[in-house]
């Protein structure tokens, strides 16, 4: 398996003098290929870890799956043929034609998904635009009149109610269970909370909308999907891909540290979530659907 961080050495400079040469620790990225049915359908770059959370969420997000239980079983190849770890050598040899690390230790970079019985396959060609497409910006009414064809959950009605302190409240906490973080700095994150602001469910990545594919596939795996009266917690800014894939997981609610974009909040109005901005402190903007916030 990948790494999450690996140390690397740096010259540290203060005030224009190179003061010292020292190992510092940073956050892993690497690959993941994710097939479905033996063909690939998608490549995104991640931190490894969660792997199988990530594929998940990531079905999830481009409307390819409803639930968790549209996935039988997914399992790693570390062979471009699709050979698993079980065929590597008695003395933990890589088998041939693996992806290696420097070490010669197979990378399991490739993630295979089979589908329960009865769950279409993706059009895969359809898939990697829709892939390409939400790592590299929508536009306009077309790409919200996508995703509703596309969503399966009606949010609109969530009864979800919050106080507003419960929102506030959210990013520090997420920042607190950021284990990797607070040795490399480089993480995104994720999380999801019920209307008592307790997390229950964090996940971080390189990539943010790769730390919001793996928080919703680890609630996906543990049956959770849809995310009746839930609120996502993102460390960075809310665009138009992961209020996305938030309503095609079924939240309610996304509160984000950072701004929201222009279609972001088209879609979260069109939608019926609420959306919530620069939630810094003890203030925040509502973009949308501010009758959730039970403010004074």
């Amino acid at each position: 398996m990948g790494r999450a961080s690996d140390r690397r050495r740096v010259t540290r400079v203060r005030a224009g003098v190179a003061t010292a040469v020292r190992p510092d620790t940073v956050v892993g990225e690497e690959p993941l290929e994710i097939r479905v049915g033996g063909r690939a359908l998608a490549v995104t770059m991640r931190t490894p870890g969660d792997d199988m959370d990530l594929a998940l969420g990531f079905l999830l997000g481009e409307g390819l799956i409803g639930t968790g239980a549209d996935v039988a079983a997914m399992r790693y190849c570390a062979t471009p043929d699709g050979a698993t770890p079980d065929g590597a050598a008695p003395d933990g040899a890589a088998p041939d034609g693996a992806a290696v690390d420097e070490d010669g230790r197979p990378t399991y970079n490739v993630l295979e998904v089979t589908l329960a019985a009865g769950v279409p396959p993706p059009a895969l060609e359809d898939a990697r635009t829709f892939y390409m497409s939400s790592s590299c910006g929508l536009c306009g009414k077309a790409s919200i009149d996508a995703v509703r064809v596309r969503g399966r959950y009606d949010i609109a009605d969530d009864p979800l109610r919050v106080a507003p302190e419960q929102i506030t409240g959210l990013p520090e906490t997420l920042r607190a269970a950021q284990r990797l973080f607070a040795t490399t700095g480089g993480l995104h994150a994720a999380g999801l909370a019920g209307a008592d602001g307790a997390l229950w469910a964090v996940r971080e990545d390189v990539g943010r909308h790769n730390a919001v594919d793996k928080v919703i596939g680890a609630a996906a795996r543990a049956g959770r999907v849809p995310l009746v009266g839930q609120i996502l917690v993102v460390s960075g800014r809310a665009s138009f891909e992961l209020v996305q894939k938030a309503l095609l997981a079924g939240v309610p609610m996304l509160a984000a540290v950072s701004a929201p974009s222009t279609l972001a909040v088209d879609l979260a109005v069109e939608s019926g979530m609420t959306l919530a901005g620069f939630v810094r402190g003890d203030t925040m903007n509502l973009y949308s659907g501010a009758h959730r916030v039970l403010c004074g």
